[in-house]
C-alpha cells in the first residue's frame, strides 16, 4: 500500500557529492513547475492511501518559491509534509529563520538535513547545524542525515560468511559513489547477491517522482511515467512479476537480474547495490522507459 510520495523537486544541486546516487550537481537539469506539483498532489489524493509528501532534490531550496508553494499545497490537501535539504542558506540563525519560518507556516512538519563530511567537511558550526537548531526552536521535527565514508570491516565471528572483509557503513554503491568511492574496496562473488536488501519492489510503500515524470521504485528504476499515465493508474496497474527489471530482482536479486538480461557479471561486487546498478547501466538503452533518466546512471 503506497503511503508516501517523494518529489525530486529538481536534480540541480549546489553540491556535487561523491556519494550522490542521482548524479546531482550545479549542471544537472530538471525541475518541476508549480502546475506539475499540483497535478501530482491531486493524483496522490485520488490514490486514497498516501499520507506523506516529501520534497527532495538535488537541493529543493534552490527553487524556494516553488518549494514553499508545494508545501502549502500538500498541507492543504491533508498530507504530512517533509523536506530533505542541505540547508546551504542557513549562514546564521537569523538567515535560517528567514528560510524556515515561512515553510513552517505553510505546513512543513519534518525536516531532514544532510550534515556530513561530503557536504561540510570537518566544519561543525555549519549551515546544517544552524538550521537544525532553528528548526527545533520553531517546532519543526528535525533529523540529521549523515553518510560516513565507506569502511572495510575485517571478518569476525558472525559478521560475514566465509571470513571475507566487507564494506561497512557509508553510501550505497549506486550513482556517483560507484565512480568516486569504489576503488580498492573488497569484492564479494556475484553469485552471493540473491536478493535486494533495501527496497520492497513487490509492494512499495513509497515512490519518488521526478520532473521528467518518472515514478521511481528505486532511483533509476521506473514503474511508469506520470506525464503519460495518471499516477493512480500507474500504481494500480503495476505488476512487479512482469517488470523486466523488478521481476528478476524479486525472484533472485542482482544475480538473477544479470542472468535474465544476459549480462555477464564481473567476478565480484562491493554490495548488492553496486552489482544491480552496474547491470542496469549496461542495459539502460534496452529499457529507456524503465531505466530512467539516463542522468541517474551518469549518462547524458
Amino acid at each position: 500500500m503506497l503511503t508516501g510520495i517523494h518529489f525530486i523537486l529538481t536534480y540541480t544541486c549546489n553540491f556535487e557529492c561523491d556519494h550522490c546516487f542521482l548524479y546531482c550537481s550545479p549542471r544537472a537539469r530538471g525541475a518541476f513547475s508549480a502546475g506539475q506539483v499540483e497535478r501530482v498532489l491531486d493524483e496522490a489524493s485520488n490514490i486514497g492511501t498516501v499520507e506523506g509528501i516529501f520534497f527532495e532534490g538535488g537541493e529543493p531550496f534552490l527553487y524556494y518559491p516553488l518549494l514553499r508553494h508545494g508545501i502549502q499545497q500538500a498541507a492543504a490537501r491533508g498530507f504530512n509534509v517533509g523536506l530533505v535539504t542541505n540547508a546551504y542558506g542557513a549562514n546564521s540563525e537569523k538567515d535560517a529563520g528567514l528560510w524556515l519560518k515561512p515553510l513552517a507556516d505553510a505546513g512543513l512538519s519534518h525536516l531532514s538535513i544532510s550534515n556530513d563530511t561530503y557536504h561540510y567537511g570537518e566544519e561543525t558550526d555549519n549551515p546544517a547545524t544552524i538550521a537544525a537548531k532553528v528548526a527545533k526552536r520553531i517546532g519543526i521535527e528535525t533529523a540529521s542525515i549523515c553518510i560516513e565514508p565507506p569502511t572495510v570491516v575485517q571478518p569476525s565471528a558472525g559478521n560475514e560468511k566465509k571470513g571475507r572483509p566487507v564494506v561497512g557503513g557509508g553510501p550505497k554503491f549506486r550513482g556517483r559513489a560507484v565512480e568516486k568511492l569504489s576503488a580498492d574496496l573488497p569484492l564479494r562473488p556475484w553469485r552471493e547477491f540473491r536478493r535486494c536488501p533495501f527496497e520492497d519492489l513487490e509492494s512499495p510503500s513509497r515512490v519518488h517522482v521526478d520532473p521528467f515524470g518518472h515514478v521511481h521504485l528505486c532511483q533509476g528504476i521506473s514503474m511508469g511515467n506520470l506525464w503519460k499515465t495518471p499516477l493512480p493508474d500507474i500504481i494500480s496497474r503495476y505488476r512487479p512479476d512482469r517488470h523486466p527489471v523488478c521481476g528478476p530482482l524479486i525472484r533472485g536479486g542482482p544475480a538473477e537480474l544479470a542472468e535474465a538480461l544476459g549480462v555477464t557479471p564481473a567476478a565480484g561486487y562491493i554490495d548488492a547495490c553496486h552489482f544491480c546498478y552496474l547491470i542496469r547501466r549496461a542495459v539502460v538503452d534496452q529499457f529507456p522507459a524503465l531505466l530512467a533518466p539516463k542522468q541517474v546512471y551518469g549518462l547524458n
